[in-house]
């Protein structure tokens, strides 16, 4: 029962998968939500100070909304093309684990008859000791 698996899916993927899975490991990470919060902070202060002035985005902040926006609309798409190449490599491994478990079922049903087999010999070996036969 030999299959042959793919080694290592990562070496198959193409430029943009590779920054598709590190765009998605970045944004569902601590460091993004608190860069990302730095940011809205930054940007909610700057606008609000400088409002007495001439703010680039005044309250309520309609260009922080349509920047937001766009990045929801971009990481959304790239986050569930990740998530569908993990599937796809979890699938890939629970293929590889059942074919290794049935290997292992079978192995384990022969060690049984094995272990049956010498079980059987070991008592009548025990039985003709017992009782030698009369000549």
């Amino acid at each position: 029962m030999k299959k042959n698996f793919p080694k290592d899916s990562s070496q198959q993927n193409t430029m943009g998968e590779r920054w598709a899975d590190k765009v998605a490991k970045f944004g569902g990470s601590w460091t993004f939500i608190i860069l990302f919060k730095m940011m809205l902070i930054i940007w909610i202060v700057l606008n609000s100070w400088v409002i007495f002035r001439q703010p680039f985005d005044p309250y309520p902040y309609i260009f922080l909304n349509l920047v937001l926006s766009c990045i929801a609309a971009l990481q959304a798409p790239i986050i569930m093309m990740s998530q569908n190449r993990q599937e796809a490599k979890d699938r890939i491994q629970a293929e590889k684990d059942y074919h290794i478990n049935l290997k292992a079922e079978r192995e384990i049903q022969e060690l049984k008859v094995l272990l049956k087999e010498v079980l059987a010999n070991q008592q009548n070996e025990f039985r003709n000791s017992k009782n030698p036969p009369i000549s």
